[in-house]
């Protein structure tokens, strides 16, 4: 590679945070006009070594080359002057404020000592045209969908002049479509000339986005690959250290004969059209269909958060009435969010009070909790589920996303519920903790549990399930054995509307 043709160098980048290594030898060559693509998994250092890039942390050692001139950025700003901007997987926009006040917020325009606020829009307006978005830059930005928010965000980065643009997992929320749009604007950003970093845990989009691949593993370099001569199973071997395979299952697992654990009868909400089914005991359900078919709505009636019309739910034969989330809980059903971040866990807390939140009768019987017995316990289920930590009183929001997803499963191991509801139980974790997480879920079977599992994944479900159940517009469109079942008869069923059944 030409040295020249470098508009970044990163080289041996070092840093720890209270005695705990997140770099030990960060590297990155990004050439000019290229989208390189940037993997390992959670915990491997890719975010800690771009907020270095972006001014967010100072390096503890090590050099970094931008245009061939040595830096050291000490905040954002700095970083941004000269031209690298991030953009980070949970937008930063303020939600009530219009699409031209959260680009220029804090750079207003003025006429004097006036807000010259219709320079503004007209700035806005030429971004966003770049960007073949036809919005109104008066709009509020809590009324777009969230890819015209990350559009914004996009937005917002160019209006600096930005020459690095730094995308964090960018497609994590987005439809099929949607990633299309965003991969259309990644290619005429390219052509402008800008080089993208870009962050993902989905590999297969790599092979479509990017020039070349760098990857990442325990906080250093591993090797950087020419998208073109590489294959998916060659990454996931750099990422992990091992080979990762993934397998159909062919039959399913659950005992012939196993009985019927509970029972959702003609379940019904605004979204929800009178949905039923079963799940044996030893079960993993999978739930399919595409998103907005109601799967998590669903999950939601039935685990007491969301006020439902209709709906009975049996558990052993026997029906049971839950209103709100601690009914269900009461009757031993848990439920992993798909958003562990807002609404699984408690991020500022350490992680013994996270895994003790649904158990405090049991550590405080007579309302004083026994701090001891807490650290034992929780470090007990801790380990059961592998969380890489410090100790169980390390904060919760300094773990990777795998390891705060095993939190969220040992908070519900602590309780030892025999239902759990996994709601997209690999969102935002990479391949090498997918694959503890699965194992996790195999072994709550082997104890006798049972697994609603919902995901967007085609993989997952026809490695997981037993048996998968599909949505498309609130209804539960089809039933398929595992045995029967294949990526192309889930998204038949999932794009299954009612007014073709009519037609």
């Amino acid at each position: 590679m030409e040295g020249e043709n470098l508009i970044v160098s990163m080289q041996d980048i070092r840093k720890s945070f209270g005695g705990i290594h997140a770099l030990t030898g960060g590297k990155l060559e990004l050439r000019k006009g290229e989208v390189l693509g940037l993997i390992g998994e959670n915990g491997a250092g890719k975010s800690t070594l771009m907020k270095i890039l972006s001014g967010v942390y100072e390096a503890d050692s090590g050099e970094i080359l931008v245009d061939g001139m040595k830096v050291i950025y000490k905040n954002r700003r700095s970083a941004l002057r000269d031209g690298i901007c991030m953009i980070y997987q949970e937008l930063n926009l303020v939600q009530k404020l219009s699409i031209a006040d959260n680009i220029f917020i804090g750079r207003e325009s003025r006429k004097g000592i006036l807000l010259n606020r219709k320079k503004d829009l007209q700035r806005a307006q030429e971004l966003l045209h770049e960007l073949d978005l036809s919005v109104d830059p008066n709009t509020i930005v809590e009324k777009l969908t969230v890819a015209k928010q990350q559009m914004v965000e996009i937005a917002k980065g160019i209006s600096y002049n930005s020459k690095i643009l730094i995308m964090d997992e960018p497609t994590a929320a987005l439809s099929i479509t949607e990633i299309e749009e965003l991969f259309r604007v990644i290619r005429k950003l390219k052509e402008r000339g800008l080089s993208i970093i870009y962050i993902s845990h989905r590999l297969e989009e790599l092979f479509e986005i990017t020039d070349r691949i760098t990857v990442m593993r325990d906080g250093a370099y591993i090797h950087t690959y020419d998208t073109s001569d590489c294959s998916m199973q060659e990454l996931i071997k750099s990422m992990v250290g091992r080979e990762v395979s993934w397998e159909k299952k062919t039959k399913s697992e659950v005992p012939e004969g196993a009985p019927v654990l509970l029972e959702v009868k003609d379940m019904a909400s605004g979204m929800i059209k009178s949905c039923s089914f079963s799940l044996k005991k030893g079960e993993i359900l999978g739930f399919g269909g595409l998103m907005g078919a109601g799967r998590t709505e669903l999950a939601r009636l039935i685990f007491g958060a969301d006020w439902r019309k209709s709906g009975t739910i049996l558990k052993e034969g026997v029906r049971i009435q839950i209103h709100s989330p601690y009914d269900a809980v009461k009757h031993g059903i848990g439920y992993i969010s798909e958003d562990r971040k807002l609404l699984g866990l408690a991020v500022n807390l350490s992680v013994a009070d996270n895994i003790a939140l649904t158990s405090w009768k049991q550590l405080a019987p007579n309302g004083v909790v026994n701090e001891k017995k807490q650290d034992m316990m929780t470090e007990e289920i801790a380990k059961s589920v592998s969380v890489k930590m410090s100790s169980v009183h390390q904060t919760v929001n300094n773990l990777s996303g795998g390891n705060q997803q095993k939190v969220a499963i040992a908070k519900w191991l602590m309780k030892n519920c025999d239902i759990l509801i996994f709601d997209e139980p690999t969102r935002g974790v990479d391949v090498g903790a997918k694959s503890e997480i699965y194992q996790l879920m195999k072994e709550m079977i082997r104890r006798g549990k049972s697994i609603i599992m919902i995901s967007s994944e085609m993989e997952e479900l026809l490695s997981m399930s037993d048996r998968i159940l599909v949505m498309c517009e609130g209804r539960i469109t089809g039933e398929l054995d595992i045995a029967d079942a294949s990526q192309e008869k889930i998204m038949e069923l999932a794009v299954h509307r009612k007014d073709q059944e009519s037609a």
